[in-house]
């Protein structure tokens, strides 16, 4: 006889068409080249297109550009042949001008995507589904840094005054916030904010009609309260499960779950640069000093927060890269055991006999665990003589703080959606300013690494190219500007009957849901 739990998990051809899916987060807004950020750009991959696409097996496929090449007279020149027959779900027909105006608008200043197009000089339609890209210099990867890059209604845009992105960091607000005109699978039909949003299926739609054609996305950030939704069959698929109850879901009737790798990073950063801490009790910057940060390095153990804090699910590192991301090597990604007593040596010597303490930043509602991690690292360093101040906030007010640089000690994450390392050089490493170190919010800035990153976008030869790359890591490394923690493992649960596969960048698709 079946329990009353299973019953409530198992999936009825009644509910097929409809999916309730449940994660931690909500996406930040809807403008579509605002923020760089999980959880938003999933939710906007359901309504808006890409020219590429990103597959679970990490291989690019068409989207709305049919095939890709670079210009046989002049390598500096991308082409891009655009899908015919798409249409917005206004109506209005999908052209290479409205692929130029995306272009323009990504690049913007309050664009958080616009590092990845730093080597793009200029877009031009060509004809109406012909466009060229143009980069300062051949850049034989740049195809890759377009998983994101989301194309808006050139007219739509223009009659709603949102030609530029939302500046999110400063607390605007524009019309794209919370309306949509995508040529995505699924059209916008109700959105509140850190509640609910609706989506329903786009008749229009230029591929073939997905199973899903509703969706109900509902953020609930109480680890407890998500599992227990899916348990009473409130919810049929719950993206982030929380990692102490992955082996408990795995066991229950009703219920399947699926693991995989995340391309994702959890690190912390701090202020190098500063002459003073914003939070700190003493007259100087303790983080600007090598010393200091060795001594932050030789605190951390890494294993006991993978087996305490994430239940064995994570993959413990030193570099703010995952191991299937080119750049990455075993001798760099490699950790020594805490020294406490070396450690808290060293703080003396660099001139904090009796430490010094500080504020670390932290947020409560974005990554697997996130503030447990920071209350880890904050007992850690307390046995170097480093008192840290945990203070854990939504990642609506987390993430402004390191966009604005006022923060003297912060826990981020990390993707590389290109699956290269210039994606991390070009936000995390690069001195901020222009396209460059939007994520930079220790503000380190070394000129002469600058132009090596710099330098990458262009770089044909790739031997070379990896080679310029290890000489960056090494640097990054050795000054141990980036203390990384660990790789995510991600796991999904859902109804029995459901199929979806774990997606590296974690981009959940509810259009590739098929029903066993």
């Amino acid at each position: 006889m079946l329990s009353a739990a299973t019953l409530a998990l198992s999936l009825t051809a009644a509910d097929a068409n409809t999916i309730r899916w449940a994660r931690s987060a909500d996406a930040l807004t809807l403008d579509p080249h605002s923020q760089n950020e999980g959880p938003t750009s999933t939710l906007l991959h359901h309504i808006y297109e890409t020219l590429v696409l990103r597959e679970t097996d990490g291989s690019l496929t068409p989207r709305l550009a049919t095939e890709w090449s670079i210009h046989p007279e002049d390598p500096s020149i991308w082409v891009f042949k655009i899908r015919e027959g798409v249409k917005f779900h206004d109506g209005a027909d999908l052209t290479a001008e409205d692929v130029v105006f995306s272009f323009n608008r990504v690049k913007a200043e309050s664009s958080g995507f616009r590092a990845l197009h730093a080597a793009a000089v200029s877009a031009e339609a060509v004809d109406d589904h012909t466009v060229h890209i143009k980069t300062n210099g051949p850049s034989p990867l740049y195809v890759q840094n377009l998983t994101n890059f989301f194309i808006v209604d050139k007219d739509w845009a223009e009659k709603n005054n949102v030609v530029e992105p939302q500046n999110f960091a400063a607390g605007e607000d524009n019309f794209a916030v919370r309306n949509t005109n995508g040529t995505g699978p699924y059209k916008l039909v109700s959105r509140d904010p850190e509640v609910k949003t609706v989506l329903t299926l786009n008749e229009n739609h230029w591929a073939e009609k997905p199973q899903v054609t509703e969706v109900i996305y509902t953020p609930i950030a109480e680890a407890a309260t998500r599992v227990a939704a899916l348990l009473s069959g409130e919810i049929d698929f719950v993206q982030d499960v929380p990692v102490q109850d992955v082996n408990r879901l795995q066991e229950t009737p009703g219920v399947t779950v699926v693991n995989g790798p995340e391309n994702r990073s959890i690190f912390f950063a701090y202020d190098v640069s500063s002459p003073k801490l914003r939070s700190g009790n003493v007259d100087d910057n303790p983080f600007a000093k090598q010393a200091v940060r060795d001594a932050i390095h030789m605190s951390i153990d890494r294993d006991a927060i993978k087996q305490v804090v994430m239940r064995g699910q994570s993959q413990p590192g030193a570099m703010p890269l995952p191991p299937f991301a080119n750049g990455w090597t075993a001798e760099l990604d490699a950790y020594d055991k805490p020294d406490y007593a070396k450690a808290a040596e060293l703080v003396k010597e660099a001139g904090y006999p009796n430490g010094f303490s500080f504020d670390m930043n932290c947020s409560n509602d974005r990554y697997l665990n996130d503030e447990a991690i920071c209350q880890a690292v904050v007992a850690m360093l307390s046995r170097a003589n480093i008192k840290a101040n945990l203070v854990s906030q939504s990642r609506n007010l987390h993430f402004p703080l390191i966009e604005k640089r006022e923060s003297d000690f912060y826990l981020l994450g990390w993707g590389v959606p290109p699956f290269d390392s210039q994606y991390v050089f070009d936000f995390l490493v690069h001195t901020p300013g222009g396209s460059y170190g939007s994520y930079n919010g220790g503000q380190y800035s070394n000129p002469d690494l600058d132009k090596k990153i710099e330098a990458l976008a262009t770089m044909t030869d790739l031997e070379a190219r990896n080679a310029s790359i290890a000489e960056i890591w090494k640097v990054v490394m050795d000054e141990k500007i980036i203390l990384n923690i660990h790789n995510q493992v991600l796991a999904y649960a859902m109804k029995d009957g459901i199929n979806l596969a774990v997606h590296p960048e974690n981009q959940a698709n509810m259009s590739t849901v098929t029903y066993k």
